[in-house]
């Protein structure tokens, strides 16, 4: 058997996999069994942002893999210390809580934000209603019991019953809906500045402005949800930036460790102190060998001459797409992109983009592009060529 009917016969049928087996990769474009490459504008969902095998990220993780492979957090390790003082230098958080994923990371910041609600509010004695998340409807926040009930997706609300109590789904952009919601049991309200899988829909700036003043009113976190708009994805580092905001816990991953799994929660000093020892935890959160390769990752994606870089790669790609007749419209920022198509589906576009050796994704009815930070002009012209292509 080959690995495409291993994988079939094997692994669960949990993903809707293409018939594509990647072995070895190497920059911008991605190699299959025979040889063959594919154009990567997906980076496997937004992870490899310095595309594949990048030298420096390769040489870190290489290394750190021949001295420390792994150590318990009843200990210390360097690579994950070195990263979490940059990483809150370059954002401005006070600590940063290490795990395995988005929905791990996800999962911390909920359990950060119910305890730092008991902590400030309860009193003996008296029933704890206060402990409330509002989402969006239509966001997406993990796969775990908690997460997937924290999504505000109807469609994913299924088979898994009882699902996790205690959340509010808000429609988007809706000031009314919040206000109405946002009573004296809500201790948090969870964005997505920009709703990845559920369409590469940004909020609006007047809807973000009224949530964070209203929560400021109320002493009711806001937490940002910025595993996939993270990391330099949208030409800011975090999102929140082109909105002119800090929330006060920012979740993160995808992106930020280069292809290695981790998760990671900011905190800023209001909530520095909630989780205490016993009350969260994660084995292999801050792997030494992850987060050596994070910190390559961080080094280079934090520099604003590479996030300006980002910027202008998306202009171009955006000025390129808009010569493409079946191109509607294209939301997004940076290089998050979600293209509307006039006639076309999504869907059929992915695996015809596959087959002509380009790899995109989807978004709900959109095509998806979520390229490597670090993709040069020529596999952007390569990939914009093939697509073109498709589209005709």
């Amino acid at each position: 058997m080959n690995t495409i009917e291993k994988t079939e016969k094997f692994i669960t049928k949990s993903y809707g996999r293409l018939p594509l087996s990647i072995e070895e990769s190497s920059g911008f474009a991605a190699g299959n069994e025979s040889g063959g490459q594919y154009i990567d504008f997906g980076a496997g969902i937004g992870v490899n942002s310095l595309g594949y095998c990048d030298s420096d990220w390769v040489k870190a993780v290489s290394e750190q893999a021949g001295l420390l492979q792994h150590t318990s957090n009843y200990y210390c390790n360097k690579p994950s210390a070195d990263f979490a003082e940059k990483i809150c230098g370059v954002t401005g958080y006070t600590n940063v809580f290490f795990g395995n994923s988005g929905a791990e990371a996800n999962e911390c910041a909920i359990k950060t934000a119910r305890k730092y609600s008991y902590d400030k509010y309860y009193k003996e004695g008296s029933p704890w209603t206060r402990n409330k998340i509002i989402t969006l409807k239509n966001s997406f926040h993990g796969r775990t019991i908690c997460t997937l009930s924290a999504t505000g997706q109807d469609d994913l609300h299924n088979y898994f019953f009882p699902f996790v109590e205690g959340f509010v789904h808000v429609e988007a952009n809706n000031t009314v809906d919040l206000a109405e919601k946002l009573s004296g049991d809500v201790c948090a309200v969870m964005i997505e500045y920009i709703q990845g899988e559920g369409g590469v829909i940004p909020l609006e700036k007047s809807f973000v402005d009224f949530l964070y003043m209203l929560c400021s009113e109320k002493d009711v976190l806001v937490i940002a949800d910025e595993v996939q708009t993270g990391a330099g994805r949208t030409g800011k580092f975090l999102t929140g930036e082109h909105f002119g905001y800090r929330s006060d816990i920012t979740t993160m991953a995808k992106g930020l460790f280069g292809g290695l799994p981790c998760g990671v929660c900011l905190v800023n000093e209001k909530c520095a102190g909630v989780l205490t020892a016993g009350t969260h935890g994660s084995t292999f959160g801050g792997n030494p060998v992850v987060t050596a390769g994070g910190n390559v990752v961080l080094d280079k994606v934090a520099n604003p001459a590479f996030l300006e870089e980002v910027v202008k790669k998306s202009e171009y790609i955006r000025s390129k797409l808009s010569e493409i007749e079946e191109v509607e419209s294209v939301d997004g920022m940076g290089l998050m992109l979600g293209i509307n198509l006039k006639t076309k589906k999504s869907g059929e576009v992915m695996k015809a983009a596959l087959e002509k050796g380009l790899l995109v994704l989807t978004a709900k009815e959109k095509l998806r592009l979520l390229p490597p930070l670090a993709i040069d002009y020529d596999s952007i012209d390569k990939g914009i060529k093939i697509l073109k292509e498709v589209l005709a």
